[in-house]
């Protein structure tokens, strides 16, 4: 009886250190598959606080919570079993999806960039009426879900090998982490302000330091912007040059490698740095030039056809009471008629 439960006891150690070792290998797999989406990640933390920037105070983390919710709705019903299903059944369809994907990043990353050389607001910016909270939630969960995705397909792309339930392992821990991660940021700066403020009512070093925050807080979202900007050309531009090369498309990936090997061998004991800044750069000229071929096929086509129907609108509302007038009858058109006119007959 003893040497049976010695050997029991021997077996249920065997059986936890391989279960622990295969949680290190998800928790280091998921690691791995989330740190390729850095700039997706990046993004989501700086567009998220533009939608309780109108909000009262009070009111910020109950939307963020929300928003936070849905996105892990987005996440583990929609995106976790579309994916698996695609990895699964149809493995040649992730490229080309996560190439989509990756010139939607390069979209988005050169109109901010456009938006910013020309002055004006990239699309989606710059309507400040007061929604509903309802309404709010839904729009921010909606762009959540394009967010969601490009970082769930990037995270696959990674662990495409693994095996089916490792797969949804690691995707399951990357969809908890990100979310806390990003939510968690966002209520961090949103919420920085109104500490630095608190803070700064005190006295001595306290007060100085929560008055830091406060000035500290437009510097951040600026930085948030610039850095999630620059990372979405990287990533997207990195996605597709590794996508053409697995589409046999090699001429464009052989020449950035051709050229990053060279910058590592030329720089010594910083040749892994100089040759990532290579390779970096690279991905974010081509990110920038996909980019700026899609924002001027959208200028010409949807957000012209945009511009024209508002102007059509605006055009038929010049009246001051926003009452379009309506055509005069023919009894009216009868009675406005010249009187000089020669009678019939």
């Amino acid at each position: 009886m003893a040497s049976g439960l010695v050997a029991l006891l021997d077996d249920v150690a065997v059986l936890a250190r391989a279960a622990a070792a295969s949680i290190d290998d998800i928790g280091a797999a998921a690691t791995k598959a989330g740190a390729k989406a850095a700039g997706v990640v990046v993004d989501d933390a700086a567009v998220t606080p533009q939608y309780v920037r109108s909000l009262a105070a009070e009111r910020e983390l109950p939307i963020i919570k929300r928003i936070a919710l849905g996105s892990l709705r987005n996440k583990f019903l929609i995106i976790l079993p579309a994916v698996l299903l695609l990895s699964q059944f149809v493995p040649w369809l992730l490229t080309p999806i996560l190439m989509l994907g990756g010139a939607y990043l390069c979209y988005e990353g050169a109109e901010k960039v456009w938006a910013k050389i020309a002055h004006h607001a990239a699309h989606g910016a710059g309507e400040e009426k007061v929604q509903d909270e309802t309404t709010l939630v839904s729009g921010a969960v909606r762009t959540d879900l394009i967010l969601s995705a490009e970082i769930m397909v990037i995270s696959l792309n990674e662990v495409i090998d693994e095996a089916f339930w490792s797969r949804l392992a690691i995707l399951a821990v990357v969809a908890v982490v990100i979310t806390v991660l990003v939510y968690g940021v966002v209520a961090l700066i949103v919420k920085m302000d109104d500490a630095g403020l608190r803070l700064s009512q005190r006295s001595g070093a306290v007060a100085t330091f929560g008055r830091g925050l406060v000035r500290a807080m437009p510097v951040v979202l600026t930085v948030l912007t610039v850095v999630g900007t620059a990372a979405m050309l990287w990533v997207g531009g990195h996605i597709l040059l590794l996508g053409m090369n697995e589409l046999n498309l090699h001429f464009l990936y052989e020449a950035v490698h051709d050229v990053e090997v060279a910058a590592h061998d030329a720089t010594g004991v910083l040749g892994w740095l100089v040759g990532w800044l290579v390779n970096t750069v690279a991905s974010a000229i081509l990110g920038l030039i996909v980019g700026a071929l899609a924002v001027l096929v959208m200028t010409l086509t949807l957000h012209r056809r945009k511009s024209k129907a508002a102007a059509a609108t605006a055009a038929t509302t010049t009246r001051t009471d926003g009452i379009i007038p309506a055509p005069p009858s023919r009894a009216a058109q009868r009675r406005d008629a010249p009187a000089d006119r020669a009678p019939r007959g």
